[in-house]
């Protein structure tokens, strides 16, 4: 018979167990959303799939924890399995996938697992207090517990989890804190204990510490598989993760696994994307860049000596910093990013154009492909409105669009959306539009829309010397569509409707999924 003291201790313990199981079963769920949403694509839709199958695989466990007839036996065995599968998650997803292409089954696989036995956790451990006799520590109180520790871990995942452990070695750490509690419930619980689960859990914890010693190793291997070229840096944000590769003199970065430029064909990208409007503008004074943290962008823009302020507003100030910063990585801007003209703000482009209240000669927009919510609202009329009030009188911006050939119906809405956006200076009347597109081997066939409150003239526009591609006989052709790639019926993109992310998920899966 246990004291009263002793029973309290127990208790107290299994509160502190609930509350860092809560936090680990979480974490676990985070990152199976931000993987999927890594190597799936559409974060909104990989999270919505992420939390209900996780939320239903819970209902399961909790039902299923009626049939185990040891509670303290069926919780520290539940420990030391989400220890083993919810710890290598993680670095069993990224070589699966580096390896064999798959991630969808494995992943639901894994999540289903972790959903079971974490939503077995709350009812055993509720059991094994009933047991002890712990009459004060009421169900409610477990409850509350397990919702704070939700809490933490909601918290603690984009502030200190992502930044300072990346995904890998988060899962791992989350793994061994599981079989930490199955150990020290284990100690607090000696007299129930049996050698089996000692034995086990003794391996599971050393094999376990064993992979996170090794956690960079693994990142190494899981790279070299997915990367075809040498890894020069490697990080994780509470924005993206950050890959930069070298093969020789040729330099790719790479954002949630998706190339973002190529050193070698870059040229082709951003010469387009700025100089077309960069040459139209009556006036270059002032120039906004929304997105374009490597500094490229900014490149092509401070070719032009007229040029007096360029502000770059970018999310994630790793990024800039490390184009700004990094010996290699701003060699290939040109030092763009140092040059005394140019103000880098880390800001989301919508929240910075609501506080902003200068105008603007040109705007280049250099933005990732609206594959989830949060990118595809600023592809929307509401979003191009608040452009164009930014813009000057005689105003141009540029945007990327996406391919309009894997993503014909998405690059067209693009077009369709600036089309019926509001016109500040032109009551009634949308901007006007001029879309265009380039060729760029490591992406394709690639779409630009250049736009305006004003009509622009059809004349020939004279280039910066210097240029690696783009002259105007290129940019005269470059406004021709092929059969296969000319204008089709597509509705406006809406905070409302995002039509526009279908339509790129649809493009793009019909060509490579």
């Amino acid at each position: 018979m246990k004291t009263p003291r002793a029973v309290e201790a127990r208790a107290a313990w299994l509160l502190v167990a609930t509350f860092l199981v809560a936090v680990a079963g979480l974490i676990y769920e985070l990152i199976a959303a931000t993987l999927s949403s890594y190597l799936l694509g559409d974060s909104v839709r990989q999270f919505s799939l992420v939390i209900g199958v996780f939320l239903s695989a819970m209902g399961v466990g909790a039902w299923l924890s009626r049939f185990v007839t040891d509670a303290f036996s069926g919780f520290v065995w539940a420990q030391i399995l989400l220890g083993i599968v919810g710890g290598f998650m993680a670095p069993g997803l990224f070589l699966n996938y580096a390896w064999m292409g798959q991630v969808a089954l494995p992943l639901y696989a894994a999540l289903i697992s972790i959903g079971i036995l974490s939503g077995m956790e709350i009812p055993l451990i509720a059991r094994v207090l009933e047991q002890i006799g712990a009459l004060k520590f009421r169900f409610e109180n477990v409850l509350s517990v397990d919702y704070i520790g939700a809490l933490v871990a909601s918290l603690a995942f984009p502030l200190l989890v992502i930044p300072h452990l990346g995904l890998m070695s988060a899962s791992l750490t989350f793994g061994a804190l599981n079989l930490a509690v199955a150990g020290l419930s284990l100690l607090a619980f000696r007299d129930w204990a049996t050698r089996g689960q000692v034995a086990v859990w003794v391996l599971a914890f050393t094999a376990t510490l064993g992979a996170l010693w090794q956690s960079e190793r693994l990142v190494s291997i899981t790279e070299a598989e997915l990367f075809e070229d040498d890894i020069v840096l490697s990080e994780a944000t509470p924005y993206q993760q950050i890959t930069v590769t070298r093969y020789r003199d040729r330099v790719r970065l790479f954002l949630n696994h998706s190339i973002q430029f190529d050193s070698l064909d870059e040229h082709r990208y951003h010469e387009p994307l700025v100089h077309p409007a960069m040459a139209l503008a009556p006036r270059r004074g002032n120039v906004l860049i929304l997105g374009g943290g490597d500094g490229m962008a900014a490149r092509e823009v401070l070719r032009y000596g007229d040029v007096q302020a360029v502000t770059l507003v970018d999310l994630d100030p790793r990024v800039t910093e490390l184009f700004r910063d990094h010996p290699e990585l701003s060699s290939l801007n040109d030092t763009a990013l140092r040059d005394p003209r140019v103000t880098i703000v880390n800001d989301d482009a919508w929240k910075f154009l609501e506080r902003d209240t200068r105008l603007y000669d040109v705007i280049i927009i250099d933005l990732p492909d609206p594959k989830s919510i949060a990118l595809s609202r600023l592809y929307t009329r509401q979003f191009y409105g608040l452009l164009a009030e930014r813009l000057s009188g005689q105003g141009v911006f540029a945007t990327q669009a996406g391919s309009p050939f894997f993503a014909r119906q998405a690059f067209w809405s693009v077009v369709e959306t600036l089309e019926a956006s509001r016109n500040p200076q032109r009551p009634g009347q949308g901007m006007y539009a001029v879309p265009y597109h380039s060729y760029v081997p490591s992406f394709g066939e690639w779409g630009f829309v250049l736009a305006g409150i004003e009509p622009f003239r059809d004349r020939r526009i004279t280039m910066p010397e210097g240029l690696s591609y783009l002259d105007d006989d290129v940019w005269q052709a470059s406004k021709v569509f092929g059969a296969d790639t000319d204008r089709i019926e597509a509705e406006p993109n809406t905070l409302q409707s995002h039509a526009l992310i279908g339509y790129y998920l649809d493009g793009w899966d019909y060509w490579f999924r």
